[in-house]
């Protein structure tokens, strides 16, 4: 698809914790490649999500929610976030339906260093009455550098056309760099990595969510006719370890079940999962575990 007005770039969602950028990317690319939940910090690692159409590409860059650093895990976070501001073409900064508070002020002073375009985008409309919208768009037009202002809700659809139709104002034009059919650039062992977290953010309590990795060991035999997935979920204590196992060990196997299903969606082959549990202590701080499992500080440079 070489039209000489086709356009593509790279476009980095940021905002706080859990306002739907994963959701958004999801909704846009048509399947899942970011995991969604209601607990924050869902997503730690930058995952793109690529939309094709027959005008344009867009590479979307989803990045961890930005919050005050607590660990070498939370700074390795921010600071993920913000690097990959340097080298995309457009930044959609997105919000929650309500007149800025503190932490997004935050965010967009930090927002006045970049030098793209960056579009304010209020996600989770369809969840206010629309005579509230207007005044909360007033509170972010007073802090001007945003070039565009745009209502959505990535669930329902809303405004969906209208923030495509927007970007590809703005992007160059450019090439196709993926083929029409591929959703995002990760491996996909990262990706199966994250669905399995993804069950464990909705299956365990909350002490556990954060306080786990989940690293995929081998992903490239069959037996039998399946694809055998051998994976580690790493947690910080022992007692972590004992709520993941379960009594008898039926909370991992329902990990197993429900995140086999979502990995036989994605990769469209039967699946053979088998999920080790181990303890590493305080593995959050811990720079060389976190390089070991994927979060490697060369990404940022």
């Amino acid at each position: 698809m070489e039209e000489k007005d086709f356009k593509s770039g790279f476009v980095a969602l940021i905002g706080r914790p859990n306002v739907g950028k994963s959701t958004l990317m999801n909704y846009l690319v048509g399947q899942k490649v970011a995991i969604t939940s209601n607990k924050p910090q869902t997503t730690r690692n930058r995952i793109s999500g690529i939309y094709t159409s027959n005008k344009m590409q867009v590479v979307f860059v989803d990045t961890p929610g930005i919050f005050k650093p607590h660990s070498k895990l939370d700074d390795y976070m921010d600071k993920a976030s913000l690097s990959s501001l340097n080298d995309v073409d457009l930044v959609l900064f997105m919000v929650e339906p309500e007149e800025i508070g503190k932490g997004d002020q935050y965010i967009a002073d930090l927002l006045k260093e970049v030098k793209v375009p960056v579009f304010l985008v209020i996600n989770k409309v369809d969840q206010i009455h629309p005579n509230k919208l207007l005044p909360i768009m007033d509170s972010y037009h007073k802090l001007e550098g945003f070039k565009e202002i745009l209502p959505i809700s990535a669930t329902q659809g809303i405004g969906i056309e209208d923030l495509l139709g927007t970007i590809n104002k703005y992007l160059p034009e450019g090439p196709q760099y993926y083929g029409a059919d591929q959703i995002t650039d990760r491996p996909e062992y990262f990706v199966v990595a994250e669905l399995i977290r993804e069950q464990i953010l909705v299956l365990t309590s909350q002490e556990v969510p954060h306080a786990t990795a989940v690293a995929v060991d081998h992903m490239n035999k069959h037996e039998r006719g399946k694809l055998v997935i051998e994976a580690t979920i790493y947690v910080e204590k022992d007692g972590q370890k004992g709520i993941i196992i379960g009594k008898g060990g039926k909370m991992l196997k329902q990990i197993g079940i429900n995140s086999r299903k979502e990995i036989e969606n994605l990769l469209g082959e039967k699946v053979n999962l088998r999920l080790w549990v181990k303890v590493q202590y305080n593995w959050r701080s811990d720079p060389g575990f976190l390089k070991q499992i994927g979060y490697d500080k060369k990404e940022l440079s």
